[in-house]
């Protein structure tokens, strides 16, 4: 009875309005903490020469360009040469390109006891299509495309000699051939692999327009 004649309000009444008061007072401050001023942090700096991720090694083992395989991946050339006459094998070979006449009669089994190989040069470096007659007379080996080779008697030669097989002997049975032209001769076939066309006798050491005419009817291949 005192109270509200002394106020003029109820105990109910004074108990809401101290819970609005405080309820305003909670919200003025976290208005306030909210709208306060925070530093800014400045933005990170990258260095050059950072760390980059680590490359694809999938990526890396692929070449960009789609360039083909390198030589030495690739199956290596070849060629084919038929060897007959006195061999245990005659018959046609498929061999590594750069081999030569003696790599074609192992491959064909050797040659067969009691034959004579002295005209045959087994350093040469055979040709693709090549035919290596073992054991046969000259004029008989000549049947075979450029760059046959044979054994026989010297000068037993019918026709054109041949300057792929024939030995400094046989050569020197030529109009103005020595034994020093004939063995620039057998040089010349021994560097080049053999000589593909009698035009071909040019390129020798000592042989020149007036020499050629003389022998270009007389040889071939």
């Amino acid at each position: 009875m005192w109270v509200q004649l002394r106020c003029g309000l109820e105990p109910r009444t004074l108990a809401a309005l101290a819970v609005v008061l405080v309820v305003g007072a909670v919200f003025a401050a976290q208005h306030f903490w909210a709208g306060r001023p925070q530093a800014v942090r400045a933005p990170e700096v990258v260095q050059q020469g950072a760390a980059q991720p680590p490359p694809d090694p999938v990526a890396e083992s692929v070449p960009a360009s789609g360039a083909p395989a390198p030589a030495e991946a690739r199956p290596s050339a070849r060629i084919v040469v038929d060897v007959s006459g006195k061999v245990r094998r005659p018959g046609v070979l498929r061999l590594p390109a750069g081999s030569r006449v003696a790599d074609a009669l192992e491959a064909a089994g050797g040659v067969t006891t009691g034959t004579d190989v002295t005209g045959l040069n087994r350093a040469r470096v055979l040709m693709d299509g090549e035919q290596v007659v073992v054991g046969a007379p000259p004029s008989v080996a000549g049947a075979g495309p450029p760059g046959a080779t044979g054994t026989g008697p010297v000068g037993a030669a019918t026709g054109p000699i041949s300057l792929n097989t024939a030995t400094a002997e046989q050569l020197e049975t030529l109009p103005g051939v020595g034994p020093v032209l004939a063995q620039h001769i057998i040089d010349h076939r021994t560097r080049s692999g053999g000589f593909r066309s009698v035009d071909e006798l040019r390129e020798v050491n000592g042989i020149g327009d007036r020499r050629f005419a003389d022998l270009q009817n007389r040889v071939r291949p």
